[in-house]
């Protein structure tokens, strides 16, 4: 079975959206970018991939990321 994560699931922003708003903001870390955009409050799964995206720029992912492979 194929994985595509793509974006934070509980409020559907991708994390390319997420990456635009790095872009234009001095957000660098999960809880910065939450001021600039509306994700991760609720499960928090997809803080490690937003970590992820915020280190590598990589918006799109094919293998399960978790908080033990991108701690805060």
């Amino acid at each position: 079975m194929a994985v595509h994560i793509d974006r934070c699931y509980c409020f559907g922003t991708t994390f390319a959206e997420l990456k635009d708003v790095v872009a234009s903001t001095d957000a660098v870390t999960v809880e910065e970018l939450q001021d600039y955009a509306v994700f991760g409050h609720n499960c928090k799964l997809c803080h490690p991939y937003v970590r992820r995206m915020l280190r590598t720029e990589q918006v799109v992912f094919h293998e399960i990321v978790t908080a033990e492979d991108e701690p805060e």
